[in-house]
Formats: structure tokens, C-alpha cells, sequence
């Protein structure tokens, strides 16, 4: 009995293994015609959070947002076409009524106004917004901000395919990951 069981087992392993042929076992994957896309680094400040970037009041002009960006696609970013801005504004002190604001288009940064990196190779620039310019975007009185209130920035980065990456269709490794650093989001808190 023992003997038919080890017949029969050596039986079934030389079926499953004759069985097993695999039509990609020939065929590589061709990883370079693989859907890729892109991403914008925030070089620096790193990391960027909710209370990296403010304005002041007293000095919307002179006080502003700046970071340093890197645009990254798997060419070394030959594919980036523009960082396109929007903007809006989140009234949080309720004492002077709501004056939310919403989604307007804030600036088309072109791949053009972008220069590659000696180091990494991939194109940077920085980009600046200042207290004016979210004011005069967004079409707000300075009367009716305060301190607590906030502007909000999101990016859109367009490639040269028509393609398109923004904080919606970006994964939290992306937005929030420690060597991604690619919010397409920045919040400019107005301060005294």
C-alpha cells in the first residue's frame, strides 16, 4: 500500500509539473512601455505642513509662500509641459460674515521658466505667491480677512501626453511620502 501511494504521488507531481507551462515564461515585459507619470517634489522647505507657509496682515505684499519644486518624470522630466495653480479662500472667523472663495485659476507655471538641476538632473524652479497676489486672485476686500483665515493652493502638473497629476488622482506615498514630498496642496495661514 505504501509503495501504490508513493506511485500515485510521484504520479500527481509529474502531472501538476508538466502542467505548469507558463506563455509568458518566453515573453519579457517591456518595462519602458509601461504607463508612467510624474510628480512635483517640494525640494525645499522639507516637509511641507499645514503651517509651513503664512502671510501677514500688516504686510501682504513683503510676506509669502516659496518653495522650491522638481519636476520628475521617468525622462528626467522631458515630459513636463506646466505646474497650473488654483487657488481659494477658507474664512474661518465667522465675525466678519463668510467670504469663502471658490477654485479660481491662480498661474500657469511653464516648463519653460524651469532649469535642470546640475546634481539630479531634473528641472526646478521656485515658486512664489505672495499675500497680494492670493488677494488679488481671489478678488477678496483685504477688509474681510483675518488672522485664522487661510488661502488654499492646489497644483496640477500637465504632461506633455495630455496627462495630468493633481492631490485626486496622486496616492498618499506620493502626496505624503518621506522622499516623494509631492503635496499639488499648499495652505498659506494669514497671520497678525
Amino acid at each position: 500500500m505504501k509503495y501504490i501511494q508513493s506511485v500515485l504521488l510521484v504520479c500527481l507531481l509529474a502531472v501538476a509539473v508538466s502542467g505548469c507551462d507558463s506563455p509568458l515564461e518566453n515573453e519579457r515585459i517591456d518595462e519602458f512601455s509601461l504607463e508612467s507619470g510624474g510628480y512635483m517634489r517640494v525640494v525645499t522647505p522639507y516637509p511641507v505642513l499645514a503651517n509651513t507657509f503664512t502671510v501677514s496682515l500688516a504686510n501682504m505684499p513683503g510676506t509669502k509662500l516659496e518653495c522650491l519644486h522638481e519636476a520628475i518624470t521617468k525622462d528626467k522630466g522631458a515630459l513636463f509641459d506646466s505646474y497650473d495653480l488654483m487657488i481659494r479662500f477658507i474664512d474661518n472667523t465667522p465675525a466678519n460674515g463668510t467670504n469663502n472663495i471658490a477654485d479660481v485659476a491662480l498661474r500657469k507655471i511653464a516648463a519653460s521658466s524651469y532649469t535642470k538641476d546640475p546634481t539630479t538632473g531634473y528641472p526646478r524652479a521656485t515658486m512664489t505667491i505672495t499675500g497680494e497676489e492670493a488677494l488679488k486672485a481671489t478678488g477678496l476686500d483685504p477688509k474681510l480677512v483675518s488672522a485664522g483665515d487661510r488661502f488654499e493652493v492646489t497644483g496640477t502638473m500637465v504632461l506633455t501626453d495630455g496627462k495630468s497629476f493633481t492631490v485626486s488622482n496622486t496616492t498618499i506615498d506620493i502626496t505624503g511620502g518621506a522622499f516623494y514630498s509631492s503635496p499639488f496642496f499648499y495652505r498659506i495661514n494669514v497671520s497678525l
